[in-house]
């Protein structure tokens, strides 16, 4: 499982919403915030809607961990999506643990348009998690 970058960081990819997540983690870019180029990020209108699979796929393809960076209770397109994206977890670890795979390898935070210091602390904590899986 373990296929860190080339500097032995691990790679994370992380899920994140166009209206809620993406603009903190764009802030904390803009602000010259450090955190790891192992980490990448993929856009979606709705945390809820990250399939499990992609998750597996994702881990058994060579990243480290994934990360859903939740719409939380700001969500545009659904009352319930902290429900729905928390039972997506659970299905997730479940499908995880099927194929294998640690269920550790999977967090989510709700992250909102300004919490650059707070994406920053999840990846570089979520980092440092995985290098500990992987020794």
């Amino acid at each position: 499982m373990s296929s860190t970058g080339s500097n032995g960081t691990p790679k994370i990819l992380v899920f994140s919403t166009n209206a809620i997540s993406d603009p903190g983690i764009d802030l904390a870019g803009s602000a010259h915030l450090h955190y790891s180029t192992a980490v990448q990020v993929i856009p979606l209108p709705c945390s809820s809607g990250v399939k499990p699979s992609w998750i597996v796929h994702a881990l058994e393809r060579g990243f480290d961990g994934a990360f859903i960076a939740a719409c939380g209770g700001d969500c545009a397109y659904l009352s319930d999506c902290t429900t729905r994206t928390g039972a997506l977890v659970t299905r997730t670890q479940a499908l995880m643990k099927e194929h294998g795979i640690s269920p550790k390898r999977l967090k989510m935070s709700g992250l909102c348009s300004v919490c650059a210091d707070n994406f920053v602390s999840h990846m570089n904590k979520f980092q440092q998690e995985l290098k500990s899986l992987d020794s």
